[in-house]
């Protein structure tokens, strides 16, 4: 399975090296369920520590960057570049798109006066 990875494989039975920062193709999955796949790095932010996935496109280019906690990772397989960019494609991550919500009609004025709605009230002195 050392083929998977770019740097090779690991050493030892027992972890050893697993504390290594984490660079490589990478089929990640999330709580969710969610699952994607492209080049994961490890990426500091606010002093927190993240993982960086840059989603592979139909061309040579990324199509979106995204990052996660660790902790919303509850698989993290090494994959090859050809396997991940085809996980990429089935699972259609798109890069943030601006988008509006359609406009809402206009609220018109209410029926009557403000005297004709004051009348509806029970006495206006009374506060209860």
């Amino acid at each position: 399975m050392g083929w998977l990875l770019e740097e090779g494989p690991r050493q030892g039975r027992g972890g050893e090296g697993l504390s290594d920062p984490v660079q490589g193709w990478f089929v990640i999955e999330l709580m969710g369920p969610r699952r994607l796949a492209g080049w994961v790095t490890e990426q500091t932010i606010a002093g927190a520590g993240f993982l960086r996935v840059d989603v592979p496109g139909p061309g040579p280019e990324f199509i979106a960057t995204q990052f996660f906690q660790p902790t919303s990772v509850y698989a993290l397989t090494p994959t090859t570049e050809a396997m991940a960019r085809r996980i990429a494609e089935a699972s259609r991550v798109e890069p943030v798109k601006e988008w509006e919500l359609p406009q809402r009609p206009a609220l018109s004025a209410p029926a009557g006066t403000p005297e004709d709605v004051l009348s509806l009230e029970e006495d206006p002195e009374e506060p209860f």
